[in-house]
């Protein structure tokens, strides 16, 4: 999300007559777009930001994203940050641009719809979509209710414009984003209300051979509509991320989670059998994001945690080591979990899941698969497949970035496979 706003970003400032500069240090104005999911985010932030003023005490710096409203965070940076805005308020930037960086200013009742600016798309071929903003579910690990405020989504007209506008140059892949993409509400012209998978059938109708994909939905809001959606879509890929955070029925009430491990189990049970239902002749994965540490955590609860992966047998999981964040529940808890058993946790936890996803990637030897490509390293492309797979192959053909191409998948690792361009 922080990727995409950063697009919205580079536009209106090209709109404002900036343009990018080739080097930070030759820079009249740079902007930080700052993450506060984890500490050791914020600081490189504070760390980039207290080099650079040191180094160039003329150059104007402002701050946005997940920690610019904080208030300790603008008290350490009060001498060397211009201004301080949250990504939602393009009309303060505006007034300090139009205000020749003049720190003077307020913030006006006039509103710029950020999401509405039009991006300066990073890639020429796959492109991040926002849908929508914000979060109503307070998680208390989690900053991004008050970084980033009540969820808010995008009219329906807006997202199918932009997504038609770019599939008609050519990208190949859509990724929709937010906090809780399942919980999407947006709007027709007519002021019906339009949910996520009714939205994902308007973009599958949408012409084009592109893929869709999504992110994160939260298991308390994967119904059994969208689940059916999902595996019956044409171009929606087949992968379901869906964050499971804790094995452990203690530890998910603790982090305010609203489900429990049989309700995570059973949308899992569900999804497989939709999947093989309707789309027998497709592989499918599902990927999940673990925190581990959590305060309180203890030994029996992280296996719990490993047991769901045992079972589940997921193709990815991105881990997490519990930080305490300002303003959240969770900075009330005592981080009672050392440091050096948060990684041995996670060094567990990732045995697990380089067996079930070598197990995962095995399935597909032999295998011919539609490939997208991404990137080139010497006579080596690298792709991604529908469900997320990383690929190697060779070849001497020029262009294929960013293009289609079949591959037969010979050799399977954990984490990524290799083939022979067809």
């Amino acid at each position: 999300m922080n990727f995409s706003d950063s697009e919205r970003l580079a536009h209106f400032l090209e709109k404002s007559k900036f343009k990018l500069a080739p080097a930070i240090d030759e820079a009249d104005l740079v902007i930080f777009n700052s993450c506060g999911v984890r500490k050791m985010a914020e600081d490189r932030a504070l760390g980039q930001i207290h080099n650079l003023k040191k180094n160039n005490s003329k150059i104007k710096i402002a701050l946005t994203g997940c920690i610019s409203h904080r208030k300790d965070i603008k008290k350490i940076l009060e001498k060397k940050v211009d201004l301080f805005f949250e990504i939602k308020d393009f009309n303060l930037l505006k007034n300090f641009i139009d205000k020749n960086f003049s720190k003077n200013i307020k913030n006006t009742a006039e509103k710029i719809a950020y999401l509405s600016i039009k991006p300066k798309y990073a890639n020429k071929f796959s492109a991040c979509i926002p849908i929508m903003t914000g979060c109503n579910n307070f998680c208390s690990y989690c900053v991004v209710p008050y970084a980033r405020g009540r969820e808010i989504s995008r009219p329906v007209e807006e997202i199918i414009t932009e997504i038609k506008s770019l599939t008609s140059k050519g990208y190949k892949e859509i990724i929709l984003l937010g906090q809780n993409v399942n919980s999407y509400r947006g709007k027709l012209k007519n002021l019906k209300e339009i949910n996520f998978s009714q939205l994902l059938k308007m973009i599958d109708r949408i012409p084009g051979n592109f893929w869709i994909r999504f992110m994160s939905p939260h298991p308390k809001d994967m119904s059994d509509e969208l689940i059916e959606t999902i595996t019956r879509a044409k171009k929606v890929c087949e992968i379901i991320h869906l964050p499971l955070q804790s094995g452990s029925d203690k530890v998910l009430a603790s982090m305010n989670r609203h489900y429990t491990k049989e309700h995570y189990l059973d949308l899992i049970k569900k999804i497989k059998s939709e999947f093989k239902k309707n789309k027998p002749d497709k592989l499918f994965a599902i990927s999940s994001d673990i925190i581990v540490g959590f305060p309180g955590e203890t030994r029996n609860q992280l296996e719990a945690s490993a047991e769901i992966m045992r079972q589940v047998k997921y193709d990815m999981v991105y881990f997490g080591q519990f930080s305490r964040r300002p303003e959240t529940a969770a900075w009330q808890m005592k981080d009672n979990v050392s440091k050096k058993e948060k990684e041995r946790r996670e060094k567990y936890l990732n045995e697990i899941l380089a067996e079930t996803a070598l197990l995962s990637n095995k399935k597909y030897l032999n295998k011919t698969l539609e490939i997208l490509v991404d990137h080139q390293k010497g006579e080596n492309y690298f792709g991604k497949t529908r469900t997320l797979k990383n690929v190697m192959f060779k070849s001497d053909k020029k262009n294929l970035i960013g293009n289609f191409i079949k591959v037969k998948i010979a050799k399977a690792t954990s984490w990524h496979l290799e083939g022979k361009i067809l």
